[in-house]
């Protein structure tokens, strides 16, 4: 079979795209988020869903880029249409933070359907408390569950545990019996889903995901604090047909920070710096959410590496992660 000329040229074109954002991720591991911002620029602007899907987290944490999220949802968006899910993702929370509560729900739908806990935790909660939505506690009890839930790779998230409590004042126990069967529908449903395809040259086939030291890429999103969830006060739980009386109006849902860590060995990893001020002026950032954890600066590879120690468990060191509201990683001792 013959290839024609055209074929060849798109082909070959397409060679340096990849390794552009092939050279972004490595400058991106060693820190130099700059160097990797303008490798991405380029595949981003000619369409390559990874760069675009990159370039977006880039302005979304800050890194190489000033703090941008207009443009970070811009850049997720393009993604998002290509059909990259962790920029699916990234577009319905975008939305929803911004207010735009009725564009961001299919964006929303789209992610929990693949068992996406952050977006499980704000559809949830949007649920509980009719807020853009009709009220529905059995999904939302099935959603919160989901997000609440360990699995590969993560412990679940610990805001969505905080809010499972409130919801179990307010739900009654045949909501709760039908959310719970209803969120191991989706558990079976989420573990029938074909592993996602990663096309070489992506992020994801160069660094693991969920560390501090990687940049974005087509796994989970690295580790912000879930979205603070907030909106009207819900309206009275319907009154039983036996009460006269109607139950005392549930308050909307705000996650809780966790209570300060015990000291112990393990850590948080929270990024990494070519120069140590910057370290130290993330430290006073975040370091007021992690409890009594104390900053330590780890140099090594060019880079220094701020990590959060003295906690005793994966689980509050996860917990800690969770609330610092930047990429990390739990560190065992």
């Amino acid at each position: 079979m013959r290839i024609g000329l055209l074929t060849i040229a798109v082909i070959l074109a397409a060679v340096p795209a990849l390794a552009d954002v092939k050279a972004g991720v490595d400058a991106w591991a060693r820190g130099d988020f700059r160097k990797a911002v303008e490798e991405w620029r380029g595949p981003a602007i000619a369409g390559d869903a990874d760069a675009q899907f990159n370039l977006g987290q880039a302005y979304k944490l800050g890194r190489g880029v000033p703090v941008d999220p207009a443009l970070a949802e811009s850049w997720f968006r393009k993604a998002a249409l290509q059909g990259h899910e962790q920029a699916q993702d990234n577009y319905a929370l975008a939305m929803f933070q911004s207010g735009r509560k009725q564009e961001a729900l299919p964006w929303l739908e789209k992610s929990v359907a693949r068992d996406e806990p952050r977006t499980q935790l704000v559809l949830g909660t949007m649920l509980f408390n009719g807020d853009g939505v009709a009220r529905n506690y059995p999904r939302a009890y099935a959603l919160m569950t989901r997000a609440a839930a360990p699995r590969a790779g993560g412990d679940g998230l610990q805001s969505a545990r905080e809010t499972l409590q409130q919801m179990d004042g307010y739900i009654s126990a045949v909501d709760r019996e039908k959310g719970t069967k209803l969120a191991q529908q989706y558990a079976a449903a989420g573990a029938a889903l074909p592993a996602p395809v990663v096309r070489e040259g992506s992020v994801r086939a160069t660094q693991p995901v969920q560390t501090a030291e990687a940049p974005p890429s087509k796994g989970p999103d690295p580790k912000p604090a879930p979205a603070k969830v907030t909106g009207t006060k819900p309206a009275p739980k319907p009154t039983p047909v036996a009460v006269k009386t109607a139950p005392a109006k549930p308050a909307p849902i705000v996650a809780k920070p966790a209570a300060a860590p015990a000291k112990g060995g393990w850590k948080v990893q929270l990024g990494a710096f070519r120069d140590r001020g910057n370290a130290e002026g993330l430290w006073t950032k975040v370091g007021a959410k992690l409890g009594n954890a104390a900053p330590a600066y780890v140099t090594g590879g060019g880079v220094t590496r701020l990590q959060a120690t003295g906690f005793a468990s994966r689980a509050t060191a996860q917990a800690a992660c969770n609330r610092s509201g930047v990429a990390c990683v739990v560190v065992a001792p």
